[in-house]
């Protein structure tokens, strides 16, 4: 089983807790797993947009491309390719400002491409990797789960989204909320969360066994 890791926080585990639910992650998974970080913030990744379209037309048609169409289609195939050797994709991100960070996007719009992760058919799109299993590692200092503050989380639900569009229903969402609001009650909420991450690398495990 291949499994990818989608690190999408560049802050440090001591100062950003998405980053330290991808740091218990790693180390509950051992040495003897087949896992792969793709870090989003470490990555040579243009954003996507007109290059993008520039560079897969001169692609096909042989022509010469210029530094920012070479390094945009150079990103988006090793995005694309590790995506797609991946048995499990585990997302690894923060909320900031509502959403999923900026270079995770840019990945998500690597990824995301008529032909390979979904098609077009006359009865709507179909996704194309149904036999993926995603896993979220997700953390955000206030409390969305309500349903008052539901329509504002803008990022496991942009992941979720996405992810069922290609097809994967099998998602294990692990959330981490709440730390931002109550400091004396932070370092529970937050091992209690990691205790949950430790859990999900186990289940891997025992799928894998």
């Amino acid at each position: 089983m291949n499994v990818l890791v989608v690190k999408a926080n560049n802050r440090p585990a001591t100062e950003g807790v998405s980053s330290k639910m991808y740091e218990v992650f790693m180390n509950e998974m051992g040495s003897d797993a087949n896992v792969t970080t793709f870090d989003v913030f470490k990555e040579d990744m243009p954003y996507f947009g007109q290059d993008f379209f520039d560079a897969m037309q001169k692609s096909a048609q042989a022509e010469a491309m210029n530094e920012v169409e070479q390094r945009i289609l150079t990103a988006s195939a090793k995005a694309m390719d590790a995506f797609m050797e991946a048995d499990v994709v585990v997302f690894a991100f923060p909320l900031w400002n509502m959403t999923i960070p900026a270079a995770l996007q840019t990945f998500i719009d690597y990824i995301y491409r008529a032909g390979v992760t979904f098609k077009y058919t006359e009865n709507g799109p179909v996704g194309l990797v149904p036999d993926k299993k995603v896993v979220i590692l997700n953390a955000r200092g206030g409390v969305y789960s309500t349903p008052e503050m539901a329509p504002a989380e803008m990022s496991v639900t942009y992941i979720r989204n996405i992810m069922n569009f290609f097809g994967i229903q099998d998602i294990n969402e692990i959330i981490i909320e709440g730390h931002a609001l109550d400091p004396n009650a932070a370092p529970a909420i937050i091992e209690e969360g990691m205790e949950r991450v430790k859990e999900a690398a186990r289940q891997l495990q025992g799928i894998k066994a």
